[in-house]
């Protein structure tokens, strides 16, 4: 768990349900609220509030969803088992880039992990900020941090750290080290280790949508740690980037990375699009690299903001993804879930799902 605190006699659950936060960890000690509480419904809706609103919970009465009576969980979400797990020598590393602008930051919280898996943080080697914990390392990659920029570095930070790895590992094929880089703003709920397992062999993975425009979302992107694994992906990422730099230069700040994945992906002759209406994970062949295509309605669910957007959330949801306003929700979230007295993964994701009526402004 990547959190502000952690109780120890939460670890033996946590072992079997792993629990990553992101965004509080990292930004706990910018004080980025005050306090946390929580209102009934108001009938005002034009007031702006810095805390939670509770509304109805999307999805209730619909089958295989979340069931929620207030904030408690009136079902439990379907979570992976470790001892599914058949080697204990592939181990996950989760790997995030993140900076500080204009500010010193000592993020001097304790921190636990998916099982197996380690933390790594890339970063601008000019960021006064620094980490003290078992798990977590931070990575700091020369490069262009600016706001306007960060998109692009990221997908240049994923190709340096790749090329180290290449350059830094021993070869054995009884100790495979998978990397998945995420946003700074998603929490990770179930053993992603799984995903290495169930689909063996592919080279890269990307989450997908029924979107148009915008079908593949960034924010999630696995690499198999076998040596053509990571050499596959990071030929992918290249490709990418140079789309990324000769077509979407206008879209830097936000959005770039995403038009250049869906266009090297849709460039692919044989390649159907029509698979993104569909929520089953796929594999196919993207100019030689294997890619495994996961359903965002599992890998990187967003919660709802706004009536009628959503269906309620899924049992077997792996990854939640805080975009935009969401990412106060966030740090509330990890609030509740820290101050339960009786902790419960289903409990707090009730309260992420009651809380999508109100944005959530920094």
């Amino acid at each position: 768990m990547l959190g502000m605190r952690i109780y120890n006699g939460w670890r033996q659950l946590l072992y079997y349900l792993p629990l990553i936060f992101f965004l509080p960890y990292l930004f706990s000690v910018l004080e980025l609220h005050h306090s946390s509480s929580i209102d009934k419904p108001t009938n005002k809706p034009n007031k702006k509030f810095d805390h939670l609103v509770l509304g109805p919970a999307a999805g209730q009465g619909l089958p295989d969803r979340l069931q929620c009576e207030g904030i408690k969980a009136l079902n439990e979400t379907h979570f992976s088992s470790v001892s599914n797990t058949p080697s204990l020598r592939e181990h996950t590393s989760i790997i995030t880039v993140f900076t500080i602008y204009n500010t010193s930051v000592d993020t001097s919280s304790s921190v636990e992990s998916m099982p197996q898996s380690n933390v790594i943080i890339l970063t601008d080697p000019a960021s006064e900020f620094s980490i003290h914990r078992d798990r977590v390392a931070m990575l700091p990659i020369p490069g262009e941090y600016a706001r306007d920029k960060l998109m692009l570095q990221r997908i240049r930070s994923y190709i340096v750290f790749l090329e180290k790895k290449l350059e830094e590992r021993s070869w054995r094929q009884d100790d495979v080290h998978n990397y998945i880089f995420t946003d700074s703003d998603m929490a990770v709920i179930d053993d992603l280790g799984q995903i290495f397992y169930q689909y063996s062999t592919f080279h890269i993975a990307l989450t997908f949508r029924n979107n148009k425009d915008q079908p593949l979302n960034s924010g999630f992107i696995a690499v198999k740690g076998t040596r053509e694994g990571i050499l596959k992906a990071k030929f992918f990422l290249q490709e990418v980037l140079q789309l990324y730099i000769s077509k979407y230069m206008k879209a830097s700040k936000m959005l770039g990375d995403q038009l250049a994945l869906a266009w090297f992906v849709k460039s692919c002759p044989s390649f159907d699009s029509r698979r993104f209406s569909r929520r089953q994970a796929f594999l196919d062949n993207i100019h030689g690299t294997s890619v495994l295509f996961l359903p965002c309605a599992l890998y990187n669910w967003t919660p709802p903001e706004g009536a009628g957007q959503f269906h309620g959330m899924p049992l077997d949801v792996k990854v939640i993804h805080f975009k935009g306003s969401r990412k106060r929700l966030m740090l509330e979230a990890w609030n509740f879930y820290n101050s339960s007295a009786s902790p419960g993964i289903s409990d707090m994701l009730c309260l992420v799902l009651m809380s999508g009526r109100t944005k959530y402004d920094f």
